[in-house]
């Protein structure tokens, strides 16, 4: 089927939606099992063995000797940022999912946006050296798509000026840079494991660090400010995992290598399926970097491909191959930092709204297979050769 009649209302080509983030459930025995072995201890949360043991298992492969485990990546950024003491100002791309500003602004500290280098997506330090000013205490970097950011480069950067250096690692656990895990960067970092990462707790997240000092801190304000000793000492939240989280998170985990090579093996096939394809790139890793590849993503060049990322992505959806459009627009675009752009913003960030406008995220994961990746490259092969009709299809579908 010809992919502008799906726009127009024809029978999609997948019968079953194929979804982004669809959660990888590696192995649902030994979760349960886990599981189990909570409910039978009837120790469900408060620093449980299983949230002791992810700890663990998480520092290790982050290569660091700290990991306190949260309830989700959010609050962990903020239990942080708590932490750090971090005020005033922290330079952070705009590139990336708005929980990454959210976070700092909700704690008080005002979050300025950068621009990004086009080709990586990551934070640009020459563009984060010109925002630092006498308010700045901090840089928060994204490891964009689990591709690592300049790490030397904002080291040195953080070094020169006497700030904190973090980095929000929500996509990026597995990767590294140089052979260094990621995790092990800055001074600390912050890992993700919704139900949507590659490696997921149902919904978690935790904080990395080799900073003994900064551990116990945060360790005491994820638990009501409680330190050694059950001693208040500060204040503080309630951010704990459960032993239920815990025991998903241990069991993704040991199933890490098995899944990164799942989703090198779609990025690879992809990569043959796009080959040819005018106008739609995939993105690669720099030789220095290993990703998780837990994302796909392409770049849609309008005018080689006859045919633009809004459209493509229209039409795929249409098909029931629900992708998504990343990070588009910028949180410098977003509510409420719209509305205070020189505040966040005061400089022009055109390489974010370029690469925002171009990128569209492709299903992986061990809930996709082999066939459904040859199918969704046929179907935007399909797409580009009727690239002026589907065009034309969705603009009509639009008014």
């Amino acid at each position: 089927m010809p992919a502008e009649l799906a726009v127009l209302g024809g029978t999609p080509s997948f019968d079953e939606p194929l979804h982004i983030g669809r959660p990888n459930v590696p192995d649902e025995r030994r979760t349960m099992a886990r599981i189990q072995q909570a409910l039978d201890r009837r120790w469900l949360t408060a620093f449980g063995p299983l949230v002791k043991q992810f700890e663990r298992d998480i520092a290790a492969a982050a290569g660091v000797k700290h990991c306190v485990a949260m309830c989700n990546a959010s609050v962990a950024l903020q239990v942080l940022i708590r932490a750090a003491g971090l005020r005033g100002e922290v330079v952070l791309p705009s590139f990336t999912f708005i929980a990454t500003a959210h976070t700092l602004q909700w704690e008080g500290v005002t979050p300025v946006f950068c621009d990004i280098d086009e080709k990586t997506g990551n934070l640009d330090p020459a563009h984060a050296r010109r925002l630092i000013t006498e308010r700045t205490t901090g840089i928060m970097g994204v490891h964009l798509w689990g591709h690592p950011a300049p790490t030397e480069d904002l080291a040195a950067l953080a070094d020169e000026h006497g700030l904190r250096l973090f980095y929000d690692s929500a996509h990026a656990i597995g990767s590294s840079r140089y052979g260094r895990p990621v995790g092990s960067f800055g001074d600390a970092e912050v890992f993700s494991f919704h139900a949507t990462k590659f490696i997921n707790s149902f919904e978690g997240g935790a904080v990395v660090t080799d900073d003994e000092e900064l551990a116990e801190r945060v360790r005491a304000i994820h638990n009501y400010g409680r330190g050694e000793g059950s001693v208040v000492s500060s204040l503080g939240t309630n951010a704990k995992m459960t032993e239920v989280a815990a025991a998903m998170g241990i069991t993704s985990l040991e199933n890490m290598s098995h899944l990164i090579d799942v989703n090198r093996g779609h990025h690879n096939r992809y990569a043959e399926g796009l080959a040819d394809v005018p106008g739609v790139v995939l993105r690669e890793p720099l030789p220095e970097n290993t990703i998780n590849h837990q994302y796909v993503v392409v770049e849609v060049d309008e005018r080689a491909a006859g045919v633009g990322r809004d459209a493509l992505a229209a039409a795929l959806t249409a098909d029931n191959v629900l992708v998504r459009t990343h990070f588009d627009p910028g949180c410098h675009r977003t509510e409420p930092y719209v509305r205070a752009p020189r505040r966040h913003a005061p400089l022009p960030l055109p390489r974010t709204e370029a690469l925002g406008s171009r990128v569209v995220m492709l299903p992986t994961g061990n809930a996709v297979g082999s066939a459904e990746v040859d199918r969704v490259c046929a179907l935007i092969r399909e797409i580009v050769d009727h690239g002026e009709a589907v065009t034309a299809a969705v603009a009509a579908a639009g008014n």
